[in-house]
């Protein structure tokens, strides 16, 4: 099975602060599974390192101020066109960012708090068929069908 899978998880220093977020369980599925990873806020051409971001009221912010929604939109797309053209059905993506997050997100206020929501890649690949899951549930993505 082929699986996108946010480039941080895999260690790849993308994170806004020039870190990454590896995740073994999660490399630990590529022995049985083709992970491919994305970075919409790469693909989105934002520096690494670069200002943390924030969705709030539907848009996304970056802590100084400045409007990113356009280029979270424009990531967001080429994540969905690598996960449609490499056939993957399934996505294992970064918990709570901007891009990434499914289901609960930050709250846009930089405080740390959470709200339920949606990042904008989790989101737009969500629309189009793609299970998405956390790195927290990794494991579960282990026991899928091939």
């Amino acid at each position: 099975m082929k699986i996108l899978v946010s480039a941080c998880l895999l260690g790849e220093n993308c994170k806004y602060n020039g870190g990454n977020n590896k995740n073994e369980k999660v490399i630990k599925l590529g022995e049985k599974h083709t992970l491919i990873p994305i970075c919409p806020e790469t693909f989105a051409c934002l520096p690494t390192p670069r200002v943390p971001s924030e969705i709030r009221d539907g848009k996304v912010y970056s802590k100084d101020g400045k409007d990113l929604t356009e280029a979270f939109f424009d990531g967001a797309e080429k994540a969905l066109y690598i996960a449609q053209e490499s056939g993957c059905q399934v996505a294992i993506l970064k918990e709570r960012s901007p891009s990434c997050g499914f289901g609960r997100i930050y709250d846009g206020t930089f405080s740390g708090k959470l709200t339920y929501g949606n990042g904008i890649a989790a989101q737009m690949l969500y629309e189009h068929g793609i299970k998405i899951y956390g790195e927290s549930d990794a494991e579960k993505v282990a026991f899928l069908d091939e």
